[in-house]
């Protein structure tokens, strides 16, 4: 990979533009293409505002070119990364007319967070240079980048694609084995699952159930892996507690019925005002506001 690549962010949105951010900002050249005009047209603004935020030089911005043709955004590509929406057709097509427009050396790479790359690379002559690299909300706060291989991918070239995001400050993961949610929604969304689960039974209310992550386990998170906390407690006493408590942990292969009973209902979180718990505008923007300074202020912590 040269030291200054040229990136092609397919999608300005919310995780395309803070891709594009991450690649500007570490002095590679991006150019994004995004079906909505007025995305285009806000993209440089927005990406200036992030880095100013995050007291870094908002110029950075002006290394990202908006790019109406497809065709001319991935023309002169090193690495295209995908940031369409989670819809199987539309990336399989997507990946289609990629193939056919980018450079025979460009990294084809989508960010869906759970659908197997294995499924949206079906087809492609050149399967070698396809992978996943799953990037996670802000891209330019959250570190890690799960890098996904599927059976075709060259271990080589997605060696390269870790090297590249490692080297503009992220923090990657290689997946080996492509399977849907990777690695770390798979996690993410067990313990959802048993979230859910646990106020669908009335053991707690849902703000119950946020507080005891939050001021438990939740807390050694950002230093203790759960596997490091296994180690640290002992692996027998780890299987004695399983013995116990994974015959009671709900193990549905589908969705919880009580979640889907809000859904049918139009409770759906945020954007309705009421989801497990209700929201009022100034909640919803105060708990926003939380995460992001936590999150920055974690990275100013880490030097990042």
């Amino acid at each position: 990979m040269k030291e200054k690549a040229q990136i092609a962010v397919i999608g300005a949105g919310l995780m395309g533009h803070g891709i594009a951010q991450v690649f500007a900002h570490a002095g590679h050249l991006v150019t994004v293409h995004d079906a909505s005009a007025q995305a285009l047209a806000t993209l440089r603004e927005r990406i200036a505002r992030n880095l100013a935020d995050l007291g870094q030089d908002p110029a950075a911005a002006e290394r990202v070119f908006p790019v109406e043709s497809l065709a001319d955004c991935v023309a002169s590509a090193d690495v295209v990364i995908e940031c369409g929406p989670e819809n199987l057709t539309f990336k399989r097509d997507l990946f289609a007319r990629l193939e056919a427009l980018c450079p025979p050396h460009t990294l084809l790479a989508s960010n869906t967070s759970v659908m197997p790359i294995t499924s949206i690379m079906r087809g492609l002559r050149s399967g070698h240079r396809a992978m996943g690299t799953h990037w996670w909300n802000p891209p330019y706060l959250v570190p890690l980048v799960e890098v996904i291989k599927t059976p075709e991918t060259d271990p080589a070239l997605a060696q390269q694609m870790f090297d590249l995001l490692a080297a503009c400050g992220k923090t990657p993961a290689m997946v080996e084995k492509d399977v849907p949610g990777f690695i770390g929604n798979r996690l993410q969304h067990a313990l959802w699952r048993e979230a859910v689960a646990i106020v669908a039974e009335g053991i707690c209310d849902a703000e119950t159930v946020d507080t005891v992550v939050k001021a438990s386990f939740g807390r050694r998170l950002p230093v203790l892996g759960p596997l490091e906390n296994a180690d640290l407690v002992g692996t027998d006493l780890t299987l004695a507690i399983h013995e116990t408590v994974l015959p009671a942990i709900d193990a549905t292969p589908a969705p919880s019925p009580y979640l889907k009973q809000l859904v049918a209902e139009g409770r759906l979180g945020m954007k309705s005002g009421e989801g497990f718990r209700r929201w009022t505008p100034e909640q919803q923007a105060e708990l926003r506001a939380r995460v992001l300074n936590h999150l920055k202020a974690m990275n100013h912590a880490e030097g990042r």
